[in-house]
């Protein structure tokens, strides 16, 4: 499928945190989530697919909520295993391309997974190409891939 709804907007003003969904939020062209920790980095806006992070929570016998993995955007209905870098995505007003697909393990966080956590190995981490406003409800589609 390549569209889905966006369940949660998430930021942090710490590094290593779990996010907040704060349900709404501005991303910035080449800069990212306004008001995240991660804005202005190399990183500046990651996806995470809300069903991949039901089934890990599920696992652990845990709860998910939104944020809990320290995605900025988390998508439902929407199938984003084998998307690559240079993809597209319209993210409500907003279109984020992928720069990196998982990160190494750069510093110590403070969330409990077993193992390495599922935005290291995972997570879809996005530059900001054209501005906009982001909501929960909003559709997420794949608008170009590589």
């Amino acid at each position: 499928m390549s569209t889905g709804k966006v369940i949660g907007v998430n930021l942090s003003t710490r590094r290593g945190m779990k996010k907040t969904n704060v349900g709404s939020g501005y991303l910035i062209a080449d800069y990212g989530l306004q008001g995240d920790v991660h804005a202005g980095t190399s990183r500046q806006v990651s996806v995470f697919m809300a069903e991949r992070a039901e089934e890990l929570a599920g696992a652990l016998g845990l709860p998910f909520q939104p944020g809990d993995f320290a995605e900025n955007i988390t998508v439902q209905g929407i199938n984003l295993e084998g998307v690559g870098v240079g993809a597209r995505l319209l993210v409500g007003e907003a279109i984020v391309e992928v720069t990196q697909i998982g990160k190494q393990e750069d510093e110590p966080s403070s969330l409990f997974f077993p193992g390495s956590a599922p935005l290291k190995t995972e997570g879809i981490y996005c530059r900001v190409i054209k501005s906009g406003w982001v909501k929960t409800g909003d559709w997420v589609t794949i608008i170009a891939l590589t």
